[in-house]
């Protein structure tokens, strides 16, 4: 059935990996059969494990495929590749139930859907086994589809988580670095007001000593001024000193003159 399907490349390559996966877990599980040591057999069963859980991957990915070719596709095509869909599913529940013996018989009680459960409490292996040999073709396909859909639920979720993740991360880079700008900004502005200060520091001594040089000068004339002052008084007030010398430019004061008057005697 599956060679007469009229598929996409795509479709052809997940199809074809898909059954290589079946066939390596057939294998797989013959090859179980006959090893006898039970640490051996839980590696086995490991390794079959990853396979059924890449097998369920690509199942998925087959469905999204063909969902989206759907419309370019007859009816009678999209019929077959649901059909070949649901069988897949089928024979890869078949290997979770014989996986799920395996496990029993090696006296694990408690078990997962490939180890991707919603982690709440199930039932245990061998009721798995028994609930699946009651159910028909059509209630496993079901529940196969019910557990990836929860599966992927539980990714988006997570995807979701991430991406939330990522925007607060973004929002506090752009906030820190905004306020390393301003405070960048803050400290250039710390240097201009430093060198302001600095000048005006400068400035104020260079003042200082002009006031100081000014304040110097004024009270040297003052000092000349009152020493001209001085010898003017003393020399208005006692002429005949001649301990005190004459101020150039000033003329001395006029000595006391006695008029002679001449008289003539006439005879």
């Amino acid at each position: 059935m599956a060679t007469n399907l009229q598929m996409s490349p795509q479709l052809e390559q997940i199809h074809g990996e898909i059954h290589d996966n079946f066939r390596a877990l057939q294998n797989g599980f013959q090859k179980l059969d006959k090893i006898k040591d039970s640490n051996r057999q839980s590696k086995q069963l490991e390794e079959l494990t990853g396979k059924m859980r890449e097998c369920k991957r690509l199942v998925k990915e087959f469905d999204r495929e063909v969902k989206d070719e759907e419309g370019r596709n007859p009816p009678e095509v999209n019929k077959q590749l649901n059909d070949e869909k649901q069988s897949m599913i089928k024979e890869l529940n078949s290997y979770v139930a014989l996986r799920k013996t395996y496990m029993t018989s090696l006296g694990n009680k408690k078990l997962e859907l490939f180890d991707m459960g919603a982690g709440g409490s199930e039932p245990t292996a061998e009721e798995n086994v028994q609930l699946a040999s009651s159910m028909s073709n059509q209630e496993l396909i079901n529940s196969g589809m019910k557990t990836m859909d929860e599966t992927d639920q539980a990714i988006e979720r997570s995807k979701q988580v991430v991406h939330q993740t990522i925007e607060v991360g973004t929002q506090t880079a752009t906030t820190l670095k905004g306020q390393t700008d301003q405070m960048g900004r803050i400290v250039n502005e710390l240097d201009s007001i430093q060198f302001s200060i600095k000048k005006a520091s400068q400035l104020v001594k260079e003042i200082g000593r002009q006031v100081a040089t000014d304040k110097c000068i004024m009270l040297f004339l003052f000092l000349i001024v009152c020493g001209v002052i001085a010898i003017i008084v003393v020399k208005i007030v006692n002429p005949n000193n001649k301990g005190i010398r004459d101020i150039p430019g000033l003329a001395p004061p006029a000595p006391s003159r006695r008029l002679l008057y001449l008289r003539n005697e006439e005879q």
